[in-house]
């Protein structure tokens, strides 16, 4: 797989274009300028004005500037004196750190995944990750390809039962969304990684909880290693 490869669209709006729904809450504010972040609808250094964001939501400007104190709170947006409130822009140390701590979250939220999980309950993600992963990786549909890992990571969040790991795991994912998107198509990176996933399933089938938290451990060093080799492809 070429490293100049480019993900599938899916033929949908621009993220930056689309338009929330005039008077939407403060809520849906934060969760698509969210949205938009994370698939680089508005990448890093974009300027995030209030009297734009304010005309476009349909909601008064106190509004915009409580949503981007959130989205600052979370690590997704910086006030630059003079230039006001811009997307954060990761570099490799930081997106080293966040892999660091993936490592050891997302370790601990698979063994907790194993112990509290019911006979049966990975069955149809065993099958997912088979054939159908592979032939979404063949055929270079990554957004369904991308899916498929989403839907792995929901359902583990789901069994571990732990909202305090979840919420640490959802504010760090989401500053690396785009890394994610560009790493996999970076040579061998998304075979390794389906390889890796169906070891850790297959530990969760059989609720090995020190297997699957050594597996993904693994699994998240070696990407730390690929984007650290790749950085200037995927940052």
């Amino acid at each position: 797989m070429s490293s100049s490869a480019s993900p599938r669209t899916t033929g949908t709006p621009p993220a930056a274009t689309r338009r929330v729904t005039p008077g939407a809450p403060r809520l849906d504010v934060v969760q698509e300028l969210r949205r938009r972040i994370a698939s680089h609808g508005l990448p890093p250094g974009s300027k995030l004005k209030e009297t734009d964001l304010s005309l476009e939501f349909g909601v008064p400007r106190p509004r915009i500037r409580e949503a981007l104190s959130t989205l600052e709170e979370r690590g997704l947006v910086e006030r630059i004196p003079n230039k006001g409130a811009v997307v954060m822009r990761l570099d490799l140390a930081q997106v080293m750190a966040i892999y660091e701590a993936r490592e050891a979250l997302e370790g601990l939220c698979v063994r907790l995944a194993a112990e509290r999980s019911p006979q049966g309950y990975w069955d149809d993600l065993c099958v997912l990750f088979g054939e159908p992963m592979l032939g979404y990786l063949r055929a270079g549909a990554f957004d369904a390809f991308l899916a498929g890992y989403e839907k792995f990571r929901i359902r583990v969040f789901a069994a571990a039962r732990n909202d305090v790991l979840q919420g640490m795991l959802d504010s760090i994912l989401e500053r690396t969304q785009m890394v994610i998107r560009r790493a996999i198509i970076l040579p061998g990176r998304a075979e390794r990684g389906l390889e890796q996933h169906r070891a850790v399933l297959a530990a969760l089938q059989r609720g090995d909880a020190a297997e699957a938290e050594q597996i993904r451990k693994m699994n998240l060093r070696e990407a730390k290693e690929c984007v650290r080799q790749h950085h200037q492809f995927v940052i």
